[in-house]
């Protein structure tokens, strides 16, 4: 059913994977220019391959336990992308191409909090029906 909480989780993490990285840059270099995912197409991809996983997630309503699956696979891309900005941020010696990190950097960590509420209340769901099962 698509009108569950997890829709809702799952909406905005697809929402901050694809909108927000337009709006927030992931840092800034030393020339004062502000870059963001769209200039750089590994995370880019990566982004876009988070939010369209979410919306995929969404549709499979009626395979609870696939839908628990993307969802877990999500947040692995999520922790992936993370790794990828915490090894820009930290293998720059010396502050040579990054001057300032920006909050785009902790986009993949609001995502993954709410893939994590969606696949708790997908799993809510799949014990309330297996309990149910058991009554009849």
């Amino acid at each position: 059913m698509l009108q569950r909480i997890q829709t809702i989780y799952l909406l905005i993490a697809a929402g901050v994977s694809a909108g927000l990285i337009f709006v927030f840059h992931l840092w800034i270099t030393n020339e004062n220019i502000s870059v963001f995912a769209k200039d750089e197409t590994l995370y880019l991809g990566l982004f876009l391959g988070s939010a369209i996983l979410s919306l995929i997630t969404i549709f499979m309503y009626k395979n609870r336990k696939s839908q628990f699956v993307l969802g877990r696979l999500n947040i692995i891309l999520n922790f992936i992308l993370l790794g990828f900005f915490v090894y820009q941020s930290l293998n720059i010696s010396g502050e040579t191409a990054v001057s300032e990190k920006g909050i785009g950097m902790l986009l993949p960590i609001v995502s993954i909090v709410f893939l994590a509420l969606a696949n708790k209340a997908i799993k809510r769901d799949e014990d309330l029906v297996k309990s149910v099962d058991r009554l009849r």
